[in-house]
């Protein structure tokens, strides 16, 4: 088994990049994961420093790894076995940057950031928002895992594009298999910005972002068909709550009927917790979900607000009247 070092390292999809390591189908690797600001924000990170990102390092992935044998027109099967935290991660609003960036807002609401929450990581992810501690259940994935692109040149991390690329699909966890098409021979797979935990949607932009190890399993497909990606994974349940507060949003536009669904959920929220704390949060646990698209010339985005993530007496106060 072999280990490959967050070291070795890149942030765009360049199919010229040479492979960090070769490895055969079949073989198991630890992929050391980097967080998505490349270490620019540490636990002892304050809002300011937001301020003073290098955006250009942003999404450092670990890679390109090569697998023997990989032409185009195959498909790599990766199996994600298990994943080891590192004992913290953050979730932070940067400027311009999100679901609700573009929005006008008069005091005493602002979401504009910079705003950062250092959660604690261990039997669960821990932070304080407003009074009220809030206690998150980790279940980590990698929000980018993809193959490099049949174009030649660099191209951005931030879209998830036919390679798989920065889908940040919460249910890529451990025990998932997600299928990449192969581009280029050797397929040269490379992954990161891992996260903690998150929310369908990840609306503030972060998650709980943190660094990782990620333990793969790599198999090889010939002459697959398949030119986008796909996967599998246990039921969606495993990652539920049993208790939730959802908010439709309803509009004739699909964009904004979401943005009323978390505008809704950042107003209850705000009776606890500053708006953008409540923002943030709904980045890492809240969940958006289509509920209906064919009653035009109106759809509806619900947001769900699991209650099961606050303390015991303050769930009976999670309500909208």
């Amino acid at each position: 088994m072999y280990t490959i070092h967050s070291g070795l390292s890149h942030n765009k999809w360049d199919n010229s990049l040479k492979p960090v390591i070769s490895i055969k189908p079949g073989e198991t690797v630890i992929v050391e994961s980097k967080d998505a600001s490349d270490g620019q924000v540490t636990p002892s990170s304050v809002p300011s420093d937001l301020n003073k990102l290098d955006i250009s390092r942003i999404h450092p992935l670990t890679g390109p790894i090569e697998i023997e044998g990989a032409e185009p027109g195959d498909a790599l099967e990766i199996e994600i076995i298990d994943f080891e935290t590192k004992g913290w991660g953050w979730t932070g609003v940067l400027p311009g940057f999100g679901f609700l960036a573009n929005e006008n807002y008069t005091a005493p609401i602002d979401l504009a950031g910079p705003a950062l929450k250092i959660w604690k990581v261990g039997s669960n992810a821990i932070a304080k928002f407003g009074d009220i501690e809030i206690s998150v259940p980790p279940r980590p994935f990698p929000g980018v895992i993809g193959t490099a692109l049949s174009t030649r040149g660099r191209f951005s991390t931030i879209p998830p594009r036919e390679n798989g690329g920065n889908m940040d699909i919460k249910h890529l966890t451990k025990g998932s298999k997600i299928y990449l098409p192969v581009f280029v021979k050797g397929g040269l797979l490379s992954l990161g910005d891992t996260h903690v935990a998150q929310g369908d949607g990840e609306v503030c932009g972060t998650a709980i972002e943190a660094p990782m190890d990620v333990k793969l399993r790599v198999s090889l497909h010939k002459d697959s068909e398949l030119n986008q990606p796909l996967f599998e994974t246990y039921s969606v349940r495993d990652s539920e709550f049993k208790e939730y507060l959802a908010y439709p949003g309803i509009d004739s536009n699909l964009w904004e009927a979401g943005k009323k669904a978390i505008k809704g959920i950042i107003s209850v929220l705000s009776r606890f917790m500053s708006p953008v704390e409540g923002y943030m949060l709904a980045s890492v646990a809240v969940d958006m979900r289509i509920s209906q698209v064919v009653d035009v010339p109106n759809w509806i985005v619900t947001a769900y607000l699991p209650k099961d993530i606050f303390p015991e007496d303050v769930r009976p106060k999670l309500r909208v009247v």
